[in-house]
Order: structure tokens, then sequence, then C-alpha cells
């Protein structure tokens, strides 16, 4: 075999997907993705706090946002799961889990997608942002990318999704731009959505060496 095709010598590749328990903590290791590890808990863990306490900063800077009970809530849900589903679908447990080889997980993933243009309806109809041209348009963007990513051939999906996330990104701040505090939102929003989620990748799940 070429060196160059050969994995690191500190590096294992896990396919096996560890069996789950019946009940809720079952459902949410299946949710998260099986096999976890302790080391990727503490350090998606950091990141969620860290990163949202970044994000409540940034949205406090520019005057922050609501009024009523319900448009808070919305958007610390908001923030909460766009934070934390950037980090839980980019470990090893969720790419391996949401792209296993099992019958119909091509339109579950996409229904998962689907499932999403409910945010895009809460940022319009909740916190009074964005407007029908905005929700329409990132309706489009997101399906039509993540079915481009999906059936694109294995070699180019991560290409595919790092460019089409671009472009969405790169479309909203142009010609689709929310009010100053919510222009993250599609940075995240896509991020998680056609990079973190949608890319498979071979699951380099543990160092050889522990």
């Amino acid at each position: 075999m070429p060196a160059e095709s050969q994995m690191p010598v500190d590096a294992v590749v896990e396919w096996r997907i560890p069996p789950t328990p019946r009940g809720v903590g079952g459902v949410l290791k299946r949710f998260l993705g099986p096999g976890r590890t302790r080391l990727e808990n503490v350090v998606e863990a950091v990141g969620q706090l860290l990163n949202m306490a970044l994000l409540a900063l940034c949205i406090g800077w520019f005057g922050g946002w609501g009024g009523s009970v319900l448009q808070d809530v919305v958007l610390a849900v908001m923030v909460f799961d766009l934070v934390g589903g950037v980090l839980t679908n980019a470990t090893n447990a969720a790419k391996r889990w949401y792209h296993r080889p099992a019958p119909g997980m091509r339109g579950k993933r996409l229904l998962f997608i689907a499932s999403h243009l409910l945010y895009l309806v809460a940022v319009v109809f909740v916190l009074d942002a964005g407007g029908w041209r905005w929700l329409l348009i990132n309706a489009g963007l997101l399906l039509a990318a993540a079915v481009l990513v999906e059936v694109a051939p294995l070699e180019v999906k991560r290409l595919a999704a790092v460019g089409l996330y671009l472009a969405a990104v790169l479309v909203n701040l142009t010609w689709l731009p929310l009010p100053a505090a919510l222009a993250w939102f599609p940075v995240l929003f896509f991020l998680k959505l056609l990079v973190c989620f949608m890319v498979p990748e071979a699951p380099m799940y543990r160092r050889a060496t522990t």
C-alpha cells in the first residue's frame, strides 16, 4: 500500500455503532449519535457555553431583541439549538449515525433538513424580521442545496456543501440582510445543516494509543 494512502499510525477508524438502551436514555443517544466519547461531550459542552455566551454578547451589543416573552423564548431556543447543532452534527458519532447504510436514510436526512423550515417561519412571523421574500428565497436555498449535496458524488459532497454554504451566506449578507442583532442566523443555520449535517465522513473515532 502506498505510504500516502495509509492511515496515521495513531488513528483507528471505528464503523461499528454501539447498541443503545431502551427508554429516554436510548432515544437521546440515538438523536445525538451513539458512541460519543467523554472527550467529545466535554469539548461540545465547553464550545456550547462559550459560543452561546459570545452570541448573547453579540445580540446585546446590537441592542438586543424582542420585547415580548415569546420573542425572547424563541430567540433563546434558536441560539441554543443552532450553536449546539453545529457542534453535535460535527462529532464523529453523529456523522457515523446519520450516514449509516440503513434503509431510508436519505429520506430521513432530507426530512430533518425540511423540519428546519420552521426556523425561517419563526424569524419572519415571531421575530418580525426578514419578510416573505427572505423566507421564500432561504427556503429554496436550503432545500435545493440539501438535495444537491445529497445526490452529489461522494468525493465532492464536502466541496459541494461548503460551496453552497458560502453562496447561501453571501446571498443573505448581501441581498437579504437581517437586522444586525440577527446577522449571525444564516451563518449558523446553513453551517449546521449543509456542512455539519449533510456531509458524510469516515469516523476517525479514537486514537490507537487510548
